[in-house]
């Protein structure tokens, strides 16, 4: 049984919303890494930890998708459970998908 990586469920998730013409973006919030002094670069100011992979926006409302692997299953950090938390509070849809049948039933 192959083990599906998460830079590929949401690759997967991309080409769909892609398809279905749906307005999102992907967020990255890796720092850059230098290869010449072998060092990760810091984030700029003002930069959180744990912002979710896509965002999406839909009929005026903003959904923020954390993609995690379902085998061996994924859990959020610390940082994206407070992102979460932030994300609702403010009245935005936060969830973690796992496929591209999760973005569907989702309604996407």
């Amino acid at each position: 049984m192959t083990k599906e990586l998460e830079k590929d469920i949401q690759n997967a998730i991309c080409e769909y919303l892609t398809i279905k013409k749906h307005y999102f973006w992907r967020t990255n919030n890796i720092p850059v890494f230098d290869p010449r002094k072998k060092v990760f670069h810091k984030m700029p100011k003002y930069s959180i930890g744990g912002v979710s992979d896509l965002i999406l926006l839909k009929n005026g409302v903003a959904y923020f998708l954390e993609v995690k692997r379902l085998e061996p299953k994924t859990y959020q950090t610390a940082d994206q459970k407070e992102f979460e938390k932030n994300v609702k509070s403010n009245g935005c849809i936060y969830k973690v998908v796992r496929s591209v049948d999760d973005v569907r039933l989702l309604g996407f």
